[in-house]
């Protein structure tokens, strides 16, 4: 049997179409996507993500109630309100992108921070979940006006927040994998009614299951 294609010493047990070879099953859970660029068609990555999402949903889960707590200290249900359509958009951006990674939500999020900052500078290049955000955003401000100060607040939390699970390594996907498994897990009906929403635009549907009072629907 052929050797490892990664670490070139235990038996390569599975096909690894990122390596064109052949891979152990130590390598392939430990450096998936971090360390490998798999392709997303890859049926070991599919299994693996499933699984990660629903042991990481219930961490996630435990962590998100206590941020929510801060923000209702902050300022009260329009605080969690803001990081509630935040989730529920980025639940809905990335349900289906296994290999997107945390650094792509942060990135998204610094961009919607900069567009409600007191000091405008001009973007560029703008990711297109920062996009989304902007466009997702205006609208829900278009309903009840939002104070700019308390966005930055909250979304400055957030950040903290989501590098926080997320941990060190700089390919991490944890808060992904958080939100994605708690969501499906314990929200099914509110996972699906987010996917169907998936390329809608210019409109912000929240699923009303999807509560952001952190010990009523969510505790």
């Amino acid at each position: 049997m052929s050797k490892c294609g990664y670490c070139h010493q235990r038996k390569g047990k599975r096909l690894c179409p990122a390596l064109n070879g052949m891979i152990c099953s130590q390598c392939c859970g430990g450096h998936r996507i971090t360390d490998i660029s798999c392709p997303t068609t890859c049926v070991f990555l599919e299994v693996n993500d499933d699984y990660q999402q629903k042991r990481t949903g219930g961490q996630f889960e435990v962590e998100r109630r206590t941020f929510y707590r801060t923000l209702l200290d902050l300022g009260g249900e329009r605080a969690t309100e803001i990081f509630y359509v935040f989730e529920a958009l980025t639940f809905r951006h990335f349900q289906d992108r296994r290999d997107a990674q945390d650094a792509d939500v942060l990135e998204g999020l610094q961009t919607l921070r900069r567009s409600f900052s007191l000091i405008q500078i001009p973007d560029t290049g703008i990711p297109a979940f920062g996009e989304e955000l902007q466009k997702e955003f205006k609208v829900f401000g278009e309903r009840q006006p939002l104070d700019p100060t308390m966005v930055t607040e909250v979304l400055d939390r957030a950040q903290a927040f989501i590098q926080g699970f997320s941990g060190s390594s700089l390919r991490s996907h944890r808060f992904l994998h958080g939100l994605l498994g708690y969501v499906r897990e314990r929200h099914p009906d509110v996972a699906e009614q987010l996917a169907r929403q998936t390329g809608a635009g210019g409109r912000i549907v929240i699923p009303s299951g999807f509560d952001y009072q952190p010990d009523t629907a969510l505790s």
